[in-house]
């Protein structure tokens, strides 16, 4: 199947239905991006959508507000339905607001309703500390304490979770779960169905944070039945550096008066009413709080683009290749100078990045920088190389693997320089 060839990678590139999108990046000059799951490049389409909103303020001024293509004053509800085909939503489910950080909070102020019998909030030791900290902050507002209202499900390896154990952490006084989608660090993809059934039939409230997985794998939270979800737009959908956020709310939590009020959230039809009584939108456009950004959703309207064109389907099945490459070649060229990887090899249990553990993590991603590569550094052990589907080729991942050898080689004389003969 794959072998540590340029002939085998220039194959698999000459094979790749999705090659020719990677001509519509702007990709950086003498380097190989590997880092998508940080930050996505920017595409043409985002750059023509952010350049036309410009030139639409330039054009109309506060007339852009209604005369404007798109449309400044629904644009929010207009990407909203992109990003329900990329998460398996109704539109009326989606919206694009806010930060990823800002969207759990109005979620939690929404649908957390603690009672004294069933108040807690699982969450998983693995979390995002910036969701961490928006849950403890949740809980203090209302009087608990973190240390007794948080339950969080531990990782039995350090980088990885199981789903029993998260089902088994389902009991007593939980009544909401937030879980990743896709585990930052590791990779890891977990079975958001499976989690999603078990929480209901515990009459349990569960969301996802799903900021690595959305734009690298699908998703079908509404069949699943999750209660919500929230994301950013920087990493896999190459939103831009502080792009937009986005949220889903079931329809089943339609009637739910928004727990963060704000103008925004009003039905279109009544919001320029300015009444005293707010008339909120029906689902999840009520979540919207203040005037929208919309310097940070232009790029999004371009990105979109692309993802409507090639599919999402397909962009998982290059991204599935593309890591299950880097993963073999990892094992034979990488882990005879002490590379491990942390990201499942089933491909139903990763996302679209992998995570390589070295006790000299920060240092070798250092060097491959100095090397022409742009990796990602999570402590303390875990260099995160994320070949995105768009524009990164097979070729790329092959050098890379060739260079972070190289890099690994250096560091090995460096540490062991009686072991050079051995190695050599």
């Amino acid at each position: 199947m794959f072998d540590t060839s340029r002939e085998c990678a220039q194959r698999l590139d000459a094979e790749d239905a999705l090659s020719g999108y990677r001509r519509r990046f702007y990709l950086p000059d003498g380097a190989i991006y590997m880092d998508g799951n940080s930050l996505g490049l920017l595409s043409r389409e985002a750059e023509t959508a952010v350049l036309r909103l410009l030139d639409s303020w330039k054009r109309l001024g506060v007339e852009g507000w209604l005369q404007a293509d798109p449309c400044w004053f629904t644009l929010a509800e207009e990407l909203g339905k992109g990003l329900a085909s990329l998460i398996g939503a109704a539109p009326e489910e989606t919206i694009a607001v806010n930060s990823t950080t800002v969207n759990l909070h109005q979620l939690l102020a929404t649908l957390y309703r603690p009672e004294p019998e069933r108040y807690q909030i699982l969450c998983d030791a693995l979390i995002f500390p910036s969701d961490l900290y928006a849950i403890e902050s949740h809980l203090r507002l209302r009087g608990l304490d973190p240390k007794t209202a948080i339950v969080r499900v531990r990782s039995r390896d350090g980088y990885t979770l199981e789903e029993s154990d998260i089902e088994a952490a389902m009991s007593g006084a939980v009544a909401l779960a937030v879980l990743p989608g896709v585990l930052y660090k590791s990779g890891q993809l977990l079975d958001m169905r499976r989690l999603t059934a078990a929480a209901r039939a515990r009459d349990i409230l569960i969301g996802f944070d799903c900021s690595h997985s959305i734009g690298a794998v699908p998703h079908q939270l509404s069949a699943w039945g999750a209660d919500f979800a929230f994301w950013c737009s920087y990493k896999y959908l190459n939103g831009g550096p502080g792009g937009v956020g986005g949220l889903y709310l079931n329809r089943r939590h339609a009637h739910r008066l928004p727990g963060l009020a704000g103008w925004f959230g009003s039905d279109k039809t009544r919001q320029f009413d300015l009444d005293m009584q707010m008339t909120p939108a029906q689902g999840a456009g009520a979540l919207q709080i203040g005037t929208p950004h919309l310097l940070s959703m232009a790029p999004l309207c371009g990105s979109l683009q692309i993802f409507q064109e090639a599919g999402i389907e397909a962009v998982r099945e290059k991204s599935l290749r593309l890591t299950d490459y880097l993963m073999w070649l990892a094992e034979r060229e990488l882990a005879p100078l002490g590379v491990r990887i942390a990201t499942p090899r089933a491909p139903n249990r990763r996302g679209g990045h992998v995570a390589l553990l070295h006790p000299e993590a920060m240092r070798i991603c250092m060097a491959l920088r100095e090397e022409g590569v742009i990796p990602d550094h999570r402590p303390p052990d875990i260099i995160r190389l994320a070949p995105a589907a768009l524009y990164v080729s097979f070729e790329e991942v092959r050098e890379t693997v060739q260079r972070l050898k190289r890099t690994l080689l250096v560091e090995t004389y460096r540490r062991f320089p009686q072991e050079r003969e051995k190695i050599t």
